[in-house]
């Protein structure tokens, strides 16, 4: 039930990867501003960007002012709206932050929170960052003053009295309006506090904002921290450069949000395993029964042309060859195991089945670089967690035998470390769209404003 390997051909027209791209901007046209699809060239400078460590051979960090762009969106707690229930991202901070206190800088720490759409808010997930100053207090091991605007008389002021190896928290970037535009004074503002520019929250790199891209036009240096660095040299390096075999598996709900990604892939692979619920887009293009199942109609051609695609590239791009069915989406749902050819009726499938994972097991033992973006199933109900967790285990078990192994952003993060796995991989991403992006081949905004090394 997986695609035959065939010998690639010699030659590859690329007219249907232009097809491709040029059908998936049409489909989405209705959707354009949804940035996935933003046809980007890929520059090879990409690699060849400062990072923190080069900023500190180049300048006495001494006494200097470094705006520094973090991400600190943390969960907060649902009872009172202020504790910080995960500070994995408060901790991500820590080795540049630490880094440039060492070397005697003040850190300006900016950070959007949540999306208050240019409102001021006072307090929740879209509200001011007073609950992550204690945390990033006893983290930084350094007192935090917190200032309650991103840019102004005040916060200048503030700057301005730092003296060396202080931290000052800006408020969150997003209640002004114009962050999210790319608004000029907003970067200007920003910019007036520092010299120099630190770039470490790779989850917004992939937007051109003002405190992420803007704000580099007013600073003598801009550099990538220590995460981005590692984000890069990653999804990037190891991709463009694998020890092969290079094994992808990619997962989710949407085919739409990842189609550019496969045909991406499908230039660098050796190996793509699909799961999720946008198998079921390519089930239709094989002309199965899918049932009840997650379908996205206007995708079915597409599918197609990518098996075909995978096929004249001798890439092998392997669907699940059976499923878990359930008769309802529910977590007490009757389910069965079934054929991918012979799903039908009122049953909905939500997971991969068995046989499924016995080939994966096998693909991912021949592969030596391992990317994993995106659930197999529906793996926030324990009937249908079994393939993702599983992938989660095949990567640990890849790793532990010397295999690169890279968990790409978003809900694939969430089930490693919910299997308690995530100190066996070599990566996991922080990033959700700027993985993908990443992975695409785009230019990174967020990493082409920064300086040349």
């Amino acid at each position: 039930h997986h695609l035959p390997l065939l010998r690639p051909t010699t030659m590859f027209a690329s007219a249907t990867t232009s097809f491709i791209r040029k059908a998936i901007r049409s489909s989405t046209a209705a959707a354009s501003s949804s940035q996935q699809f933003r046809s980007i060239s890929l520059t090879p400078a990409l690699l060849e960007k400062l990072n923190v460590q080069g900023l500190a051979d180049k300048v006495n960090l001494e006494g200097q002012n470094v705006l520094m762009r973090v991400d600190l969106n943390v969960p907060l707690s649902k009872e009172d709206d202020v504790t910080v229930t995960d500070d994995t991202r408060l901790q991500a901070i820590a080795p540049t932050a630490k880094f440039l206190l060492e070397k005697g800088a003040n850190v300006i720490l900016c950070s959007h929170f949540g999306r208050p759409k240019g409102e001021i808010i006072e307090t929740g997930k879209n509200g001011r960052l007073n609950p992550v100053v204690d945390p990033l207090k006893s983290i930084l091991g350094v007192d935090v003053k917190k200032v309650n605007d991103c840019m102004g008389e005040e916060v200048e002021a503030a700057a301005k009295s730092l003296t060396k190896g202080e931290v000052l928290l800006l408020e969150n970037t997003r209640f002004y309006k114009g962050e999210t535009k790319n608004d000029a004074t907003l970067a200007a503002g920003l910019g007036s506090l520092a010299d120099y520019f630190v770039m470490d929250a790779f989850g917004t790199a992939h937007r051109a904002h003002s405190s992420t891209a803007g704000v580099t036009d007013y600073m003598k240096l801009s550099a990538a921290g220590f995460l981005l660095d590692k984000e890069l040299k990653y999804l990037k390096g190891a991709v463009d450069k694998p020890n092969r075999p290079l094994c992808a598996i990619i997962g989710g709900a949407k085919v739409s949000t990842k189609l550019p990604v496969i045909e991406s892939l499908l230039e660098k692979c050796d190996t793509i395993l699909l799961g999720g619920g946008m198998i079921f887009t390519f089930y239709k293009a094989l002309g199965y029964d899918i049932g009840k199942s997650m379908l996205e109609e206007e995708y079915v051609e597409l599918a197609g042309k990518l098996m075909k695609m995978a096929e004249e590239k001798g890439v092998k791009l392997i669907l699940p060859p059976d499923v878990v069915l359930a008769d309802k989406f529910a977590e007490d749902a009757t389910t069965a195991i079934a054929k991918a050819s012979e799903i039908s009726g009122d049953w909905m499938g939500l997971d991969v089945g068995p046989e499924t994972l016995e080939l994966f097991k096998e693909e991912i033992g021949n592969s030596n670089t391992i990317v994993f973006n995106g659930p197999m199933g529906v793996f926030e109900m324990k009937p249908f967690a079994t393939g993702t967790i599983t992938v989660a285990e095949l990567m640990a078990e890849a790793t532990d035998r010397g295999a690169t192994t890279i968990v790409g952003g978003g809900d694939s993060v969430a089930a490693v470390n919910q299997a308690g796995l995530g100190d066996r991989v070599s990566h996991i991403s922080t990033g959700g769209g700027a993985s993908l992006e990443l992975l695409e081949g785009k230019e990174l905004p967020g990493v082409a404003a920064l300086s040349e090394a």
